[in-house]
């Protein structure tokens, strides 16, 4: 069904692979359409869990340049359009999408890539894996959200000399800066982002999504508006079958067994 993307749904897992390792991930308009239509099955087909990865040496280059037709004293190209057409919608969905949503980064993640990476609830990334904010390098200012998730992670002062100098950071700074999950030998991504997969895709559905709403509202609340969230979403979430089963499981010691109701 696809060209530039891999996709697969099964046993509540989604898995979604950018596939155009010659040009490392790196985003045109019919990868953004294929995106977003494997986004829908996401939303609507039963996932509990999305796996987001890149094929090759790489995660995921941003835009490709080549896909655009601009040249020196040539017409403009809106990039406010495809943004707002396409990058925006994406990021937007992904920090909506009512399950977790994990990222490997398995090699370099620059520009809107890198923005792609830290909008994804979850990051693991492979030793070797890179995060540039390359927009410097074109005149252009970090997108995809980058202006938003990366001061929140790192700081003012990190992101700003990120962003200004274009200079990459290497998974293991990232990680000791907390802008990342986790940082793992390369041999051991896939492992590693497959279990935490497994074990979220087992986990209480309805809970992880009520966490990562609270979590991502949380910039925008006051403590009293936090707490009030907290008091009504906890009431809610203690009526579903998978809170009488985690107490259950707990109580009997055995490994419970939630139904995402």
């Amino acid at each position: 069904m696809y060209e530039t993307i891999l996709f697969t749904l099964e046993d509540g897992v989604a898995r979604l692979t950018l596939n155009r390792p010659d040009r490392l991930n790196s985003f045109t308009g019919q990868m953004h359409a294929e995106v977003s239509d494997a986004l829908s099955r996401v939303e609507h087909d039963g996932a509990r869990v999305l796996l987001l990865t890149g094929a090759g040496r790489g995660f995921c280059a941003g835009q490709d340049l080549g896909d655009r037709a601009v040249s020196p004293g040539g017409a403009a190209v809106d990039l406010g359009e495809s943004l707002e057409n396409r990058y925006n919608p994406l990021v937007r969905r992904l920090t909506a999408l009512p399950m977790p949503v994990i990222c490997a980064v398995n090699g370099v993640a620059a520009g809107a890539g890198a923005n792609l990476a830290l909008a994804c609830d979850i990051v693991i990334a492979a030793r070797s894996a890179k995060f540039i904010q390359s927009f410097a390098n074109i005149g252009l200012l970090p997108d995809s959200g980058g202006t938003w998730h990366l001061p929140r992670l790192v700081g003012q002062a990190r992101a700003l000399g990120l962003a200004l100098t274009g200079h990459a950071l290497l998974a293991e700074q990232a990680l000791h800066w907390g802008m990342i999950w986790a940082c793992v030998d390369d041999a051991l991504l896939i492992s590693e982002a497959e279990s935490l997969v497994s074990s979220l895709a087992a986990a209480p559905t309805a809970g992880l999504a009520a966490t990562k709403a609270a979590m991502r509202a949380s910039w925008n609340r006051s403590l009293d508006d936090a707490l009030d969230h907290e008091r009504d979403t906890q009431r809610l979430l203690g009526r579903t079958d998978d809170y009488a089963e985690g107490v259950a499981a707990f109580l009997a010691k055995r490994k419970p067994n939630f139904t995402g109701h």
